[in-house]
């Protein structure tokens, strides 16, 4: 499994579309957050937090998470190599899980750069060090498990389809529907019980209880069920393939 799992890592760092994945993602927070005027830059609010870059990340994992898992089988069934990948000593669950796990740590790369973010804003802060490192690493848990779920999503878009292309935009439209469609949704529904309870099937709910630094088991039981639902789908998509 873990021969799989690097293969992966090494794979998307062979071509050029991996790092640009990964510098684009560090080049559209760093324009927020640090150039841009308004809402989103640092020194217009003259706070010492990076609550911007919990803002704005969702919305960019939303292009950046399917673009990192839409080659993970579709790649494979296009190449013809998938048959080949079965016949391994693998079972479809390793196989899939090999795979998340890979695009969980790819996000995780793109992702850690930004606590310089972080270093620079210790030192900016008025006194220096005058920072809530723990409203901060509770952020980053939250946004941990908002790309978590994507990958999950995004892996099942690309067993969906043998087209990459095809696999980024279904991954997109997951990720986007579990994000806000709930929450879209409930605003069709007059019943407040029942909207509340259709919010709380999206991502955005519970993400945005985790992005001010909160840690709710209830949460954290959300975002673990979502992403074994659909690595367990995904498995049962890899074992309809022997049918």
């Amino acid at each position: 499994m873990f021969t799989l799992f690097f293969k992966e890592i090494k794979e998307f760092f062979s071509s050029v579309t991996g790092y640009l994945v990964v510098i684009i993602f560090l080049l559209i927070n760093s324009m927020f957050l640090w150039i841009f005027k308004g809402a989103f830059n640092i020194f217009d609010l003259e706070m010492a937090n990076i609550d911007s870059l919990f803002i704005i990340s969702p919305w960019v994992f939303l292009f950046l998470v399917p673009a990192i898992t839409m080659n993970m089988f579709a790649g494979e069934y296009k190449s013809g190599t998938m048959e080949l990948l079965l016949t391994r000593p693998l079972t479809e669950f390793q196989i899939v899980f090999a795979k998340y796990l890979a695009s969980v740590v790819l996000v995780l790369v793109a992702l850690a750069p930004t606590l310089l973010y972080l270093f620079s804003l210790y030192f900016l802060a008025d006194p220096v060090g005058n920072v809530d490192f723990g409203a901060i690493f509770g952020s980053y848990i939250g946004l941990f498990f908002l790309a978590a779920i994507y990958s999950a999503l995004g892996i099942f878009a690309s067993s969906l389809t043998k087209n990459t292309i095809i696999s980024f935009l279904l991954g997109l439209l997951f990720c986007y529907v579990f994000f806000l469609g709930f929450e879209n949704l409930s605003y069709l529904i007059s019943s407040g019980k029942a909207s509340n309870f259709i919010i709380s099937l999206g991502i955005n709910d519970h993400y945005r209880s985790m992005s001010r630094g909160v840690i709710d088991s209830r949460d954290v039981v959300y975002f673990l069920s979502v992403i074994s639902i659909f690595i367990f789908v995904t498995k049962l998509r890899l074992e309809s393939r022997k049918w």
